[in-house]
């Protein structure tokens, strides 16, 4: 046997492990992070930008698509995310844990509390700047794959309630978020391109209401739909989420799976192991060259960080408190109001759409005007938000267990 066989098949072992943790999508997007700032920060800073920035062109007669590597990531493989997002939410609302007005009442409060806090903390830091104030939605999303790798590491001290209200609050946290791009970070469309995406857009609605349960009628209309979005100036990953709502979730009679739970099943891994790092690594290269501890003191660095860390546990508390003192909604089974607390503060970890929002709020034209780099204080903000939530949960839960 060979000498290097068994360290390499322990190691194979291990990595095997770590990816049915489900703590495995919050350490890669960790590991990503940490590389695209470490690499940013090294003479290599030149190679990867030069990579991000490297021209790919999709040409089909007149009709043609050309941009950098960043913005492929960013708009073309983000909206797979933002589809699978939308298949779970139609699951979570038409069968899951949203299904009914009592599940969905309290995390979609807090949610809407989560949402109103950080902004409304941003806003006021950064009032009379309008192009700082552009960021206000920055701090307004939770990061689904980093808040529950949060929970994992305490495993299954976690009570199960706790776990489902905290997803429940991450997927609402998205669509106020989706709703956030549409409404606020995208620009009007030509007429048409609104047509023929309104048109495509038709088509998947006649094909679920016709019973089509093959996939591939969808996704090649969804990619027409995705290319008329993408030009028409409103972001393109809101295709995903309306392609994902045309998606049958049931099979009407018929054998098989369903078209929407297989995608999401399908989907998941490349989405979570590979989609999200890329991004992760395509986005989070701050350099810390030259940078002072001044910076953090401006407005938009701060107001995302106090944002994320004080604005989300403020605005989900502020929300909670009342509606369960007045008899309209109960804590998450199994949970205690310092468990709740520490879920609240998990809820500050906003990376992902945090960057996302980030990259649509301060585009090349208004980034220019910024003396200082927002990503920064989301970055600062996460991490405050994780630590302290998971500290917090760590000592309640443990208190939990003992009484």
């Amino acid at each position: 046997m060979n000498s290097t066989s068994l360290p390499q098949s322990a190691v194979a072992a291990a990595v095997q492990r770590l990816f049915r943790t489900e703590s495995a999508p919050g350490v890669l997007l960790f590991v990503a992070a940490l590389l695209a700032m470490l690499v940013a920060n090294s003479p290599m800073a030149g190679a990867h930008q030069a990579f991000l920035d490297i021209p790919i062109v999709v040409k089909i007669g007149a009709f043609e698509i050309a941009k950098p590597l960043l913005l492929w990531v960013n708009d073309g493989f983000m909206a797979v995310f933002f589809f699978l997002v939308g298949l779970e939410l139609k699951r979570e609302v038409l069968q899951g844990e949203l299904s009914t007005v009592r599940q969905a009442f309290l995390p979609v409060a807090a949610a809407i509390g989560g949402i109103a806090g950080p902004a409304a903390i941003y806003a006021v830091l950064n009032a009379g700047d309008p192009v700082a104030a552009r960021g206000w939605a920055i701090p307004a999303a939770t990061d689904i794959a980093f808040a529950l790798g949060v929970l994992a590491l305490l495993g299954d001290r976690v009570p199960r309630g706790l776990k489902i209200f905290l997803l429940s609050v991450a997927i609402v946290d998205d669509v106020g978020a989706i709703l956030i791009i549409a409404l606020f970070y995208s620009s009007a469309p030509p007429p048409i391109t609104l047509a023929i995406a309104g048109a495509a857009l038709g088509v998947l609605i006649m094909l679920n209401r016709s019973g089509v349960t093959r996939i591939s009628p969808y996704l090649l209309v969804g990619l027409v739909l995705w290319a008329a979005v993408l030009k028409s100036g409103v972001h393109a990953t809101l295709a995903g989420v309306l392609l994902a709502l045309t998606i049958p979730l049931r099979t009407r009679g018929k054998e098989g799976e369903a078209p929407a739970l297989q995608l999401e099943r399908d989907l998941h891994p490349p989405v979570v192991f590979g989609i999200l790092p890329l991004f992760a690594f395509a986005n989070a290269g701050v350099s810390f060259d030259n940078m002072q501890f001044a910076d953090l003191a401006h407005s938009v660095p701060l107001g995302i960080t106090a944002g994320l860390f004080l604005g989300k546990q403020i605005g989900v508390m502020l929300v909670v408190i009342p509606l369960v003192a007045m008899g309209l909604a109960r804590l998450p089974s199994g949970a205690n109001w310092a468990s709740f607390y520490g879920v609240a503060l998990i809820t500050g970890i906003g990376f992902t759409m945090s960057l996302f929002i980030g990259s649509l709020a301060f585009k090349e034209e208004f980034a220019a005007q910024l003396p200082v780099d927002e990503r920064v204080g989301i970055l600062l903000g996460s991490a405050l938000s994780a630590v302290a939530g998971y500290l917090v949960l760590r000592y309640s839960l443990h208190r939990r267990t003992r009484t």
